[in-house]
């Protein structure tokens, strides 16, 4: 089989790396792709991401057997709708059905509707009444702007001139809002954060991993909210038990709720999930892998990943099975000032990507007169396996320590937190 991904990251990196693996597979093209996944023998195809009709001409004309869609504004524009109206076959959401992710108002409103556990909620257009809600209620409280935000929309403020500022961002100054402003303002959850993606196709669902992101800038969870610093997978605080349950009270109903609501959902669930007091609950859902998380989740899939899309696609049940004795770690490297002001053009080295003891993924490069340059916040991803977290964790250290880029920064604490978790 031919196949293309759509997207240009990270995730989109080790998606078609995982499907060059696949004895079934002849070629992966990726659109546009970046130019540091042609090291992996990924063929690059100068096409923009919304640019679908010319993405359909490509399919038609090189015999691609199906298309795997990475990334979410692809899917908010509508580009699976397109590809199935030119009777192609596509792995991904339609765009109503992409609204699980693109619009927190529906996904809440479907949560309350079929009782699928999620923190109470308020929506609001109006600033003023925002304003009255959130002094009503104190802090600490979250406030998330309705619509794509590429992971930056969502502020935990903890205190109230942090929420204020935020509902003036959101509501008055319109951040992050591609039409009218809207709010999505949420109770405050304490507890275990981690991340699992199951695999749809209408009400049947295939789990396929489990991983936790680290949001914050820098070091011990401090600075701004990122599109992810480095994650890991499995994640040994979240038991077998707890994985069956997530399944059970929250993939389940959720893809059964789309059924119902005649948006039927095919392709990645992915389902950010918090550990309370009070049990588990819903933070958000994607309608794609998360980035990091894909980095670290493909290297944990023992399965053939295009033998798996391809059985979904023609209405099988697809085999998925996960590695249980080796974890992975990936860790970002971002350009500095990311994520407001990411300095641009950085020259970085030869990617090692043949290296016995890590994976490096290039997200945010481009190709420059001698070599490649940085071209985004977030520039590489090195992702380290081990027996032990421990391990994973010190292989991929030991490469960024060995391999400095000037002007860049990453967290030196990926996964810490679970490993003092198995040291207990």
């Amino acid at each position: 089989m031919k196949l293309l991904v759509i997207g240009s990251g990270g995730r989109e990196h080790a998606i078609a790396k995982k499907l060059t693996q696949s004895p079934l597979v002849e070629t992966v093209y990726c659109a546009k792709g970046n130019p540091g996944m042609a090291q992996d023998g990924i063929t690059l195809v100068d096409i923009a991401e919304n640019d679908h009709q010319g993405l359909v001409q490509f399919v038609k004309d090189n015999g691609i057997a199906w298309t795997f869609v990475g990334p979410e504004i692809p899917l908010f524009e509508g580009v699976t709708d397109a590809f199935e109206a030119a009777g192609l076959k596509v792995f991904g959401p339609s765009k109503k059905a992409a609204d699980l992710e693109c619009s927190k108002q529906f996904a809440k409103d479907l949560m309350k509707k079929y009782g699928i556990p999620t923190a109470a909620y308020e929506t609001f257009e109006d600033y003023e009444a925002a304003v009255a809600y959130v002094k009503a209620n104190g802090v600490p409280i979250v406030i998330k702007a309705d619509g794509l935000a590429a992971g930056k929309g969502v502020v935990v403020a903890m205190t109230m001139t942090e929420a204020l500022d935020a509902l003036n961002d959101m509501l008055l100054q319109g951040k992050y809002a591609a039409g009218k402003p809207k709010v999505v303002i949420e109770e405050y959850l304490e507890g275990e954060e981690f991340s699992l993606f199951a695999l749809a196709n209408g009400a049947k669902y295939y789990y396929s991993g489990v991983a936790q992101d680290h949001k914050r800038a820098y070091d011990g969870d401090k600075g701004p909210n990122t599109g992810g610093m480095g994650a890991y997978s499995p994640v040994p605080q979240v038991s077998e038990a707890m994985i069956q349950e997530v399944l059970d009270t929250v993939v389940k109903p959720t893809v059964e709720a789309m059924v119902a609501e005649g948006v039927p959902f095919k392709g990645v669930v992915y389902a950010g999930l918090m550990i309370t007091a009070k049990g588990l609950r819903v933070i958000e859902f994607n309608a794609r892998f998360g980035d990091p998380e894909t980095q670290v989740i493909m290297n944990q899939m023992a399965s053939d990943l295009a033998q798996v899309i391809d059985d979904i696609l023609n209405g099988k049940d697809p085999v998925i099975e996960m590695y249980t004795d080796r974890y992975t770690l990936g860790v970002v490297i971002a350009a500095e000032g990311y994520p407001e002001a990411p300095m641009k053009d950085i020259p970085l080295p030869d990617l090692d990507t043949e290296n016995a003891e890590c994976i490096v993924y290039a997200a945010g490069v481009k190709a420059g007169e001698q070599g490649l340059l940085s071209n985004g916040g977030r520039i590489l991803l090195i992702a380290g396996q081990g027996e032990t977290l421990q391990d994973a964790q010190d292989k991929a250290y030991r490469y960024l320590n060995a391999n400095p880029i000037a002007h860049t920064f990453y967290r030196s604490d990926i996964g810490a937190k679970a490993i003092r978790f198995t040291e207990k």
